[in-house]
């Protein structure tokens, strides 16, 4: 019988076969240990495992970061968290000046084999400084990966991933998800790293988005269908690396593209993506590449406004729409 779990069950599955299959694997962060995880992620881990592997820390961030880069340095593999996406600002000389970094900087003789989770995104009304969608940050930055699980499977699967990875990964969880339940077989082999997957299929538009917004591309998917018109809907599953080669064939064989992102749509993710696709698959687009993003205000903590400050299912269908007028 295929198990049903949660989206933040499958990442504590995740951390709990890669720490009993690697003694290296520990967890860092602020109550992540004898709390559970601010979500709930790694809840009754520090039994199974104790507090050498389930470091509580103080409320910082540099410190957290800096701790696990060093650590990956000598030869261990951090999971270091985040509670928030919003705080990464803080840390950005340890990850963007020194993680992202370091294998240039020794000719490639040391590496930063850690992994920082973290969560972004908008709907608990938690107001400007704990809502935002800040992946272009990390996009931005060359040496770090940046994985965005959009599904239960690929909750697993892209952390298990990421923990073999021979550097730094950024593993942004939508905080909209974590309640998210699914029928997933842990089993079956996962799509290789970097690789997109088709959620599905269609021959009139293609969106493209990640993380959360997937499943409203998917929503808006089905009411483009009830009105005769068939998308295809594209997963990037991970930013970097970026699965160019899924989007030039789908673009290539239908001609008309929306960018879907929570993020700000200035010099945000789907401006990069809308500009790449213009200009490597400009011979076969049929229609200038449309986004659909986030706002550039901040976030309100009005639940209202916030709804109506990052795309909704309605405003990616209306938008779709207009490729067709």
């Amino acid at each position: 019988m295929v198990p049903k779990l949660a989206y933040r069950d499958a990442l504590r599955h995740a951390l709990i076969d890669a720490m009993r299959e690697d003694p290296d694997v520990f967890v860092i962060g602020e109550e992540v240990g004898r709390y559970g995880g601010a979500y709930g992620v790694t809840k009754g881990l520090i039994e199974e495992f104790g507090p050498e592997r389930l470091l509580d820390t103080p409320i910082s961030e540099p410190a957290i970061v800096g701790t696990a880069v060093g650590a990956a340095m000598a030869g261990m593999r951090p999971v270091a968290e985040l509670m928030y996406v919003d705080f990464i600002g803080m840390t950005m000389d340890q990850l963007c000046n020194q993680a992202a970094k370091i294998r240039y900087m020794f000719g490639g003789q040391i590496g930063v084999p850690m992994v920082l989770r973290t969560q972004g995104g908008t709907g608990r009304s938690a107001g400007a400084q704990h809502s935002q969608s800040l992946e272009a940050y990390i996009m931005h930055t060359p040496g770090l990966r940046l994985a965005m699980p959009a599904t239960v499977y690929d909750a697993y699967h892209l952390l298990r991933q990421s923990l073999k990875q021979p550097d730094p990964v950024v593993f942004i969880e939508h905080k909209s998800l974590y309640a998210m339940t699914d029928e997933v077989d842990l089993s079956v082999e996962p799509p290789e790293w970097g690789k997109a997957v088709i959620r599905r299929d269609g021959d009139d538009v293609v969106i493209i988005s990640y993380s959360r917004q997937v499943h409203y591309a998917l929503q808006a998917a089905d009411k483009l269908a009830a009105h005769g018109r068939e998308a295809m809907v594209i997963d990037l599953r991970t930013l970097n690396p970026l699965d160019f080669d899924t989007i030039r064939e789908a673009v290539e064989k239908v001609g008309k593209v929306l960018v879907v992102s929570e993020g700000a749509i200035t010099c945000g993710v789907s401006a990069e993506l809308a500009a790449r696709i213009s200009e490597e698959c400009f011979d076969f687009l049929e229609e200038p590449v449309i986004r659909v993003a986030g706002e550039d205000i901040p976030i309100s903590v009005s639940v209202e406004l916030e709804r109506n400050s990052v795309p909704t299912v309605d405003l990616i269908f209306e938008t779709a729409q207009r490729v067709f007028s």
